[in-house]
């Protein structure tokens, strides 16, 4: 049996595997994320740890003893600094993370050729531009870290004690090269990282380190079991779904919004709207539209508006499709796909007095569904020809969810029987790492076919015109709250 753990922004995920690829078992654990400064997004990675023997002794149950080898997956472009055995050095810089601003400027000065090794746009949050924060703000917790890791990266080194990341998350830290396949020694040397905090390259199935006699007891398992590379949230979720070849792109729902479109080659957004990034197999890449603000946006308005999620959608699908005329725009923590602009805000347009609480709840679904949609769009206009949009992630459980999105997006929705997706990607590559399966294309082949769970309904043509209004709303509002 296999067990992956997904480390997630909000809650860590644990999954146990048998080799016929049925789930056994599972569990999750949930911590917070703080905000030290507004715009801020940080947590404590042993808040991450104990979350992470709480989730897998549960998963593991009374198979515990028959666990054969482990698997991550984890949120992407996080940092963490540490010591050499996993110690950090100061709470995670997470992908929400809004400081970097500045640090964006020495990404846009280096010349074409370097910027095009990156292969995508620099957005805050990310690796490279929070290293240089912290280099900049942070000198003696720089200067004196061993590691600067990935998520997943830092739970690997606290459970082996030996450090690497993988190519699908490294190529997410704008400071790895796409086309080598490898860190980019000389964007490094222009911006004036050190190369030594980034951990060696590893493949995704590859065992990177076998679990410590300490990190065992505190997981409840064997010790000495292998652990391999793993992947990125979202590129773990692809090989769980069978996204490995051109085709189906896959739509994910978490505290953020993915819509990934795989590829068999790489392929550069020219408009610096999407991004592009290593798969979870060899020779194979997917072109990537992130949105910052989906669950994290809708939970905001779930607690600021004081109500139960049955609530939520008790009340919104009481209102009709259109709010009424008000448009939600859901940039809370800035935005990337389409518009890359850390200082994008948030608000609800059009308010007036028959308005009331189920008519924001409904405005805010409305405006992640319009966000998507963009994204969608914009990941299209790059050569992308899904052949079927899939659905993955916990966020897209609810029927009356997905029918909105299905209307939005004006496309059928079709989803796989596994909600979290990610983790049973992580204990797929478990299984591969550990020789249960020859490799990431026959775990692929193994997904369940996915079954249609809604069409484009009645309300299709009620979305056209707020939609329209959506998108041109951002400019003016970025312009005047920024």
């Amino acid at each position: 049996m296999f067990l992956g753990i997904d480390l997630g922004t909000s809650s860590l995920k644990a999954l146990v595997l048998d080799v016929d690829g049925a789930i056994v078992g599972s569990a999750a654990a949930s911590y917070s994320m703080s905000a030290p400064q507004p715009g801020w997004s940080e947590s404590d990675p042993q808040d991450w740890w104990q979350a992470a023997a709480t989730a897998a002794r549960q998963a593991a149950g009374d198979h515990a003893a028959e666990i054969a080898a482990v698997g991550l997956s984890g949120q992407m472009h996080g940092v963490i600094l540490s010591d050499d055995l996993g110690q950090p050095l100061r709470p995670a810089i997470l992908w929400p993370d809004l400081r970097t601003r500045r640090q964006l400027d020495p990404y846009r000065e280096l010349g074409e050729a370097l910027r095009r090794k990156l292969a995508n746009p620099p957005a805050t949050g990310m690796a490279g531009p929070t290293l240089l924060w912290l280099r900049d703000h942070e000198r003696p917790q720089y200067r004196a870290a061993q590691w600067a890791l990935q998520p997943k990266d830092w739970l690997r080194l606290r459970l082996t004690h030996e450090a690497a990341t993988e190519p699908s998350d490294a190529s997410a830290t704008l400071l790895y090269d796409l086309s080598t396949d490898y860190w980019a020694k000389d964007v490094l040397d222009a911006l004036d990282l050190r190369l030594d905090l980034l951990a060696p390259i590893r493949e995704s199935a590859e065992i990177c380190g076998v679990l410590t006699r300490e990190a065992a007891e505190h997981l409840g398992v064997r010790p000495n079991l292998p652990v391999v590379g793993g992947a990125a949230d979202t590129a773990a979720a692809a090989i769980a779904g069978g996204l490995l070849d051109p085709g189906p792109a896959q739509l994910t729902i978490g505290s953020g919004a993915q819509v990934v479109a795989p590829r068999d080659r790489l392929a550069i957004d020219s408009t610096a709207r999407t991004h592009v990034y290593r798969a979870a197999a060899p020779d194979r890449w997917y072109a990537m539209a992130a949105m910052q603000n989906a669950g994290l946006a809708l939970e905001w308005v779930r607690a600021t508006l004081g109500t139960s999620w049955a609530e939520v959608y008790a009340e919104a699908f009481a209102v009709p499709a259109g709010a009424q005329g008000l448009i939600f725009l859901p940039y809370l923590t800035g935005e990337r796909t389409p518009h890359f602009d850390p200082a994008a805000k948030g608000a609800w347009i059009g308010l007036g007095l028959g308005h009331g609480r189920g008519h924001l709840l409904r405005a805010a679904l409305e405006g992640v569904a319009f966000a998507v949609r963009q994204g969608l769009e914009a990941l299209l206009a790059t050569g992308v020809r899904s052949t079927d949009l899939r659905l993955a992630g916990g966020g897209t459980l609810d029927p009356r969810w997905r029918q909105l999105l299905a209307d939005v997006l004006e496309r059928p929705l079709l989803a796989t029987p596994v909600s979290d997706a990610s983790v049973l990607g992580a204990a797929l590559l478990a299984g591969v790492g550990f020789g249960a399966w020859p490799d990431a294309q026959r775990v692929a082949a193994m997904a369940a076919p996915p079954q249609l769970v809604a069409a484009p309904g009645p309300d299709t043509q009620a979305y056209r015109e707020p939609y329209l209004r959506y998108r041109q709303l951002y400019l003016p509002i970025a312009a005047a709250l920024s």
